[in-house]
């Protein structure tokens, strides 16, 4: 049976291991996913482990994407340009590294929320490896402005250059500021920042959100519960990232297994199992 795993630290509370077992048996195929959790200095040790036992790929969570870029021999487009990787493949020919985390949120902000990108203008907050992950499909989706908001503007400054290209080709507006400074009036607006996880107050003001705007946050369960609760209370659609850890796994799936499972199924069961323990 082949074995898949997600890698992290920590990695206790990913429900990776339920979404890949019940795409598997959705679709048909054979394998097995588990959880590693690793030492912060020992990812690249542990991947080797894992791929040497004969496992045929890995998930990569917090805080190694942008370390598992660098161990594989090849990375897709997407995770080039991301500069981190959350989806291995341990192909004989070597490594193969992609970034599914940008994919998975625009297909569940465009499929899943009913909310076409296009035109609209779209607030991105924090420009760690998630954002990194994210601004390339959500610059191929053309809205008409996407700003990228970090509390340290550099950070923010360094990601935006590294998509300058691809956001002129797409007739995108593309900037980078800090979250006091980000602006008002936006159509989508996307926590990519690590203030869920921490349970900081949300780094931006009220008057981002447009009447009617989506405010989706990265995180979900709990942690995202903030977010939600801030997003509600000034008149925003508020929306989990359980839509994108699901979308973001399916396109991890076809590029392990060559097929693409429903959706919406299993985000509906993981809805309802809230309460139960990971």
């Amino acid at each position: 049976m082949d074995r898949y795993a997600v890698i992290g630290n920590p990695v206790g509370h990913s429900r990776s291991p339920f979404i890949h077992t019940r795409f598997a048996q959705a679709t048909g195929q054979a394998l097995s996913y588990t959880r590693l959790q690793c030492p912060i200095d020992g990812f690249a040790r542990a991947v080797k482990r894992f791929a040497d036992s004969g496992a045929r790929g890995c998930n990569v969570t917090v805080p190694f994407k942008f370390e598992a870029l660098g161990l594989a021999a090849r990375s897709t487009e997407r995770a080039t340009l991301a500069g981190a990787a959350n989806t291995m493949r341990f192909d004989a020919e070597g490594w193969l590294a992609d970034n599914t985390d940008g994919v998975g949120l625009v297909r569940d902000i465009e499929r899943n929320a009913q909310v076409a990108l296009a035109g609209r203008r779209v607030l991105l907050i924090g420009a760690g490896g998630a954002a990194a992950g994210a601004l390339g499909p959500l610059l191929l989706a053309r809205p008409r402005t996407l700003i990228v908001a970090n509390r340290t503007r550099a950070r923010a400054e360094h990601l935006v250059q590294r998509h300058a290209a691809l956001a002129g080709a797409e007739g995108v507006a593309l900037d980078a500021t800090t979250p006091e400074a980000c602006g008002e009036g936006f159509d989508v607006v996307v926590n990519a920042s690590a203030s869920s996880l921490v349970q900081a107050p949300v780094p931006v003001r009220p008057d981002v959100l447009a009447p009617g705007a989506l405010a989706l946050d990265m995180m979900y369960g709990p942690p995202a519960q903030t977010f939600l609760d801030w997003a509600m209370a000034h008149g925003a659609r508020a929306r989990d990232g359980l839509g994108m850890l699901v979308e973001q796994a399916a396109q991890a799936f076809w590029l392990w297994r060559g097929v693409l499972p429903e959706t919406g199924p299993v985000i509906g069961e993981l809805r309802a199992r809230w309460d139960e323990t990971p």
